[in-house]
Parts: C-alpha cells; sequence; structure tokens
C-alpha cells in the first residue's frame, strides 16, 4: 500500500471443482429411461415441485442510499440467506487497487460469515477520491470522528443495523494494508461503535496528515512511543470514557512497503489506550508464526499481534478445504499458511 497504492486488483475467481461421479450402471438407466416414458409429464412435474429445492447462494450486492455519505464510498455487503437477527457485522476495508469483490472470498471472511453466521460489509472507494483506490487514511478530513470516509462507513454500518438487526454490542473492523490503516481511524474515531479491530500490514493512527508524512510513516516508520501514540487515539474522541475495540496487528516480517516497524508502534499506540504496557504476556507459535498477546490489569487480552515469517505485503491466507484454511492466494493476498480471518474472527468470538 502506499499512499497512492500498492495492492492490486485481484479480479479473477477460481472456480470450485466439483467432485467426481461415479457413471450410473446401464441397465439402471434404462429402467429409469422406461419408467420416465410410463408417467405422465404433469405427474413428473409434480413430484419435481414436491421435492426440497437448493437453497440460492449469498452473493455481495451493492446498497445505495445509506446516508449523506461525505466521503463518497460505495456500500457493499454479503449476508449469508436465511442470516437472523441480532448477528455480528464485521466491516472488511480492501487495500489500494482493490475492490470489495476482490476482498470478500479471496481473504476467507464470506466463508466464515456463511459457517459462523453473521453479516460482512465491505465499503468500496471510488478513484474519483483516491486515483489508486486507497482509501484516504492520511488526510484529517477523511479520518476524523464525523467527517468524510470515516463518516460514510459509520453511515453503512447504520444501514446495516437498520436492515438487519445487527447486534450492536457485536460490530467490528479489519482491512489490508491503506484499508489497514483506515482500521485504525475508525477504531480510534469510533471506539462506541467497534468492540474489535485487526489491522492487516496497515499503520497507527494519525502517523501522517500529508502525502510526503504518509510515505515516511510507511518506510522507514515513526517511533513516537507509547504515550505520545495513544494520545493521539484519545484526541480522536476526548470525551469518551468507554472502553476501547479490542486490536489484532498483522504483519509480514519481510514488508518492504510497510515496514515491520509499524506492527511494533500499533502495539505501543493500543496497549497505552488500554492502560497497560508494551510488555509481551503470553506468546506462541501458530502455524510457523510468533503470536503474542497484551493483557490488561485484569488479566484480559487487549492486543494480540502476529509476526508472519518470511511474509511481504498482503492479507495471509491458507488455501484449503480444512476447517482453518481459506482464501485464494494471488498478488498481495499471500499463502503464508495461515488464514488470518478464521484467527482473528475466532478472537472476536464469531465462531461461538
Amino acid at each position: 500500500m502506499s499512499a497512492h497504492d500498492h495492492t492490486p486488483e485481484n479480479a479473477h475467481r477460481h472456480p470450485y471443482a466439483h467432485p467426481a461421479r461415479s457413471r450410473p450402471r446401464l441397465g439402471l438407466t434404462r429402467r429409469l429411461a422406461r419408467m420416465c416414458r410410463a408417467v405422465p409429464a404433469a405427474a413428473l412435474l409434480a413430484v419435481a415441485l414436491a421435492l426440497p429445492q437448493p437453497a440460492s447462494a449469498a452473493s455481495l450486492t451493492e446498497v445505495t442510499g445509506f446516508g449523506s455519505n461525505p466521503g463518497q464510498l460505495r456500500m457493499f455487503r454479503y449476508v449469508p440467506d436465511g442470516l437472523p437477527s441480532g448477528r455480528p457485522l464485521v466491516v472488511a476495508l480492501h487495500g489500494c487497487k482493490q475492490s470489495a469483490a476482490a476482498y470478500d472470498d479471496e481473504t476467507g471472511w464470506t466463508r466464515w460469515a456463511d459457517e459462523w453466521g453473521f453479516a460482512l460489509l465491505l465499503p468500496q472507494q471510488q478513484s474519483g477520491n483516491n486515483l489508486n483506490g486507497c482509501f484516504n487514511w492520511f488526510q484529517p478530513q477523511d479520518t476524523a470522528r464525523g467527517s468524510g470516509e470515516a463518516l460514510s462507513i459509520r453511515q453503512m454500518v447504520d444501514r446495516m443495523k437498520a436492515d438487519l438487526g445487527s447486534d450492536a454490542s457485536r460490530v467490528h473492523v479489519t482491512g489490508l494494508s491503506a484499508g489497514g490503516a483506515m482500521t485504525s481511524a475508525m477504531a480510534a474515531s469510533y471506539p462506541d461503535v467497534f468492540g474489535g479491530a485487526a489491522v492487516v500490514a496497515g499503520l497507527p493512527y494519525d502517523c501522517a496528515r500529508t502525502l510526503v508524512e504518509a510515505l515516511t510513516c510507511m518506510s522507514p516508520g515513526r517511533d513516537l512511543g507509547p504515550r505520545v501514540w495513544g494520545d493521539k487515539v484519545r484526541a480522536a474522541f476526548p470525551s469518551y470514557e468507554g472502553p476501547r475495540p479490542v486490536m489484532s496487528v498483522w504483519h509480514g516480517s519481510t514488508d518492504a512497503t510497510v515496514r515491520p516497524v509499524n506492527m511494533t508502534e500499533l502495539v505501543e499506540q493500543w496497549t497505552d489506550v488500554h492502560g497497560t504496557d508494551a510488555v509481551v504476556d503470553a506468546s506462541d507459535t501458530v502455524q510457523g508464526h510468533r503470536h503474542e498477546v497484551y493483557t490488561d490489569g485484569s488479566g484480559t487480552p487487549v492486543v494480540e499481534s502476529y509476526a508472519l515469517t518470511g511474509m511481504g505485503h498482503g492479507q495471509p491466507v491458507d488455501p484449503g478445504g480444512g476447517a482453518e484454511q481459506c482464501g485464494v492466494a494471488g498478488r498481495y493476498v499471500l499463502d503464508a499458511n495461515i488464514c488470518a480471518s478464521y484467527r482473528i474472527g475466532r478472537s472476536w468470538g464469531l465462531d461461538s
């Protein structure tokens, strides 16, 4: 990601192969043919209508008329068929040169929406706002509470709640690259909306306010210290005294676009916001990647990080049909032997 780009369109879908079917025995085929000739067509139609019909598959759809939309974004959503009211909502923000349609199946989020039962909201940037389709994460007018793109996304969340009866206490936000940086902004500016946030290959909130600063934040990065970073978040909504979103931070160890130091700065920012330190309280290795957890004074996990060994700039996926696998690998959607959306969703309790 850059202030302009760096995550290209991943427009091609990989069709699922159908399992091979054995051919029926010839004798059985002939008997079935004779039976069909002996039964009137009207009777066959009645039988067919009486049989259970397969449910139509959910699909990504665009929604219009969701508010004043000061950021001039487009709204797409994926809602599993028959989803009852009172279910969680996940907001997923694409990277530069991507789209909503390139960030739903590819990252695995639609799979978990179907399996676990939640709605998926996918805001989409327009080239008229940013030539490379990046969310404008470094422009104060687009990240501040009550204005620009941040307000447009908030209005989309409100529309989802109104249409679907989504559980207001279980709304979460995640994003890749520029979408990850905008995730930081949403978590900072709207802590009363989001219970959890996950930043993938992104940056701390208010790291930059100009294009030049944005490039510096991306590489080599900025080291401001926990308190300064935390103060930036608190300043986004000064009167707020409620709970803050739990934060999950994911970053490739060889990311040359958004340097891995940004993971360290994000951890410092959000541990300070939660009133704890950046000293690791628990750690383990997951699928070959370093996972660290930071807890508050009561021992509750409030920040976690995944340092993705050998991975560059992108969203980690683990293609396959296994219980913990997901995604379609491509440029900037990287096969890292770990499905980020699965781990993030579980950390939010979406699988319960």
